[in-house]
């Protein structure tokens, strides 16, 4: 049997994606929470499993596989159904680009050391942090909204859930966080409800996990 350790953080929305990929391929895990808020991820033990200090990071039979992206890869090579991309090559093409768009435009600007930076060594008040986050998710969803909505049905691509729609929904979830407004994105938002009534997604939500806190 497959040993499967996902290291992640409850609201990390890295580790969400991974949380929602796993549960959709049906797949068994032990979580080892690793509190970003108490700097565990900067820690030597942990640091010598992962030299980013990331989360989430994945052992698949002490394979250790890092970044979001790269974890569904892995995990489409070890279970078949359900895919995260389209086989056709615009169709993955265009999939990519989406969940390019949040995990690499989006989410490395508005993550918790970003914001600590921002506030810590540069000084800068709470308001001024929280106004850095809206600017650069509202920018980013924005696009994000006119990138999908010519190709969209049901989820972000088509009629069918894709690696888009599994960043898309933690995305929205830490945008609410934020007090950021989603009416302008009624594409996005009809993907994340599509995708919420998948239980696997409602599974990985940062209130189901045991080690919220």
């Amino acid at each position: 049997m497959t040993r499967i350790i996902l290291h992640d953080y409850f609201r990390s929305s890295a580790s969400y994606r991974v949380r929602i990929a796993l549960n959709l391929k049906g797949l068994d895990y032990q979580q080892h929470p690793v509190s970003l808020v108490a700097n565990e991820q900067q820690s030597p033990e942990y640091k010598a499993l992962n030299p980013q200090g990331f989360v989430p990071m994945l052992e698949i039979d002490g394979e250790r596989v890092t970044q979001s992206l790269a974890i569904f890869d892995r995990l489409d090579a070890l279970v078949e159904e359900p895919p995260f991309v389209p086989s056709d090559p615009p169709g993955r093409a265009h999939v990519l680009a989406l969940a390019l768009t949040i995990a690499c435009d989006i989410h490395p600007l508005n993550n918790l050391r970003v914001l600590r930076y921002l506030k810590n060594e540069l000084g800068q008040p709470q308001e001024a942090v929280d106004s850095w986050y809206r600017h650069w998710v509202a920018e980013g969803l924005q696009a994000l909204e006119g990138l999908s909505a010519p190709q969209a049905g049901t989820f972000l691509y088509g009629d069918r859930m894709s690696m888009a729609d599994i960043c898309l929904v933690p995305q929205l979830f830490n945008a609410r966080r934020f007090d950021v407004p989603l009416d302008a994105y009624p594409t996005l938002l009809r993907a994340e409800a599509s995708a919420l009534a998948i239980p696997a997604f409602a599974a990985a939500h940062p209130d189901a996990q045991e080690s919220a806190t």
